[in-house]
C-alpha cells in the first residue's frame, strides 16, 4: 500500500509484512493494482517441496496444517512463478499418502490408530475414516450381521432415471 504525505497515522506504511487470514487476502488482492504481494507458507516453499518429493509419508501434515491440500489449492489463486511446482507437488504428495493411508484404515480392525491420524490432513482424516466405515460394513456383513443389504441411492436414482427414459 501505498502513504500519502498528512495521511493519518493510523494507515499501514508501504511494505509492511503481515499475517492475515486467507479470506481477506483473496479480498484484496487484485494482480493490476498490486496492494498486497503474497508470501508463500514455508510448507509450500521450495525446501520442503523437497521433502515431500523425497517421502510425503514422514511429513506430519496436521502439524504443518491441518488443510494442506485445501489451503495448497486455494494458494493458486495468486499469481506466483511456483505455482506450477506447488500443484504438482500438492497431488504427489496425496498420491503419495493415499495407498499408506486407505491401506492403514483398512488393515487396523479393532487396533489404536491415534498416532497415525493425528499426523494427517482433515482430507486424509475423512479418507481414513470412510476407509473404517466399510472395513467395519464390510466385517458386518460377513459375519452376517449386517442389515439387509440395499441398493445405494445413486443405483435407485440411476434406475428412475432409466425407467423415465424408455417410457417416452
Amino acid at each position: 500500500m501505498s502513504v500519502e504525505k498528512g495521511a493519518d497515522s493510523d494507515s499501514i506504511p508501504e511494505g509492511s509484512k503481515m499475517e492475515l487470514p486467507l479470506w481477506l487476502v483473496k479480498g484484496l488482492y487484485d494482480n493490476k493494482r498490486r496492494v498486497i504481494s503474497v508470501e508463500l507458507p514455508k510448507i509450500y516453499r521450495e525446501g520442503w517441496r523437497t521433502v515431500f518429493s523425497a517421502d510425503a509419508n514422514v511429513v506430519d501434515l496436521h502439524k504443518m496444517g491441518p488443510h494442506y491440500y485445501g489451503f495448497g489449492c486455494q494458494l493458486l489463486n495468486f499469481d506466483s512463478p511456483e505455482n506450477a511446482e506447488i500443484a504438482k507437488t500438492i497431488l504427489q504428495t496425496f498420491i503419495g499418502r493415499f495407498r499408506r493411508i486407505m491401506d492403514s484404515s483398512q488393515n487396523a480392525y479393532n487396533e489404536d490408530t491415534s498416532g497415525l491420524v493425528a499426523r494427517l490432513d482433515e482430507l486424509e482424516r475423512g479418507l481414513f475414516q470412510a476407509g473404517q466405515i466399510g472395513l467395519n460394513a464390510f466385517q458386518s456383513w460377513e459375519r452376517g450381521t449386517a442389515a439387509q443389504i440395499t441398493a445405494s441411492n445413486l443405483v435407485q436414482g440411476y434406475r428412475k432415471r432409466k425407467f423415465n427414459e424408455t417410457e417416452a
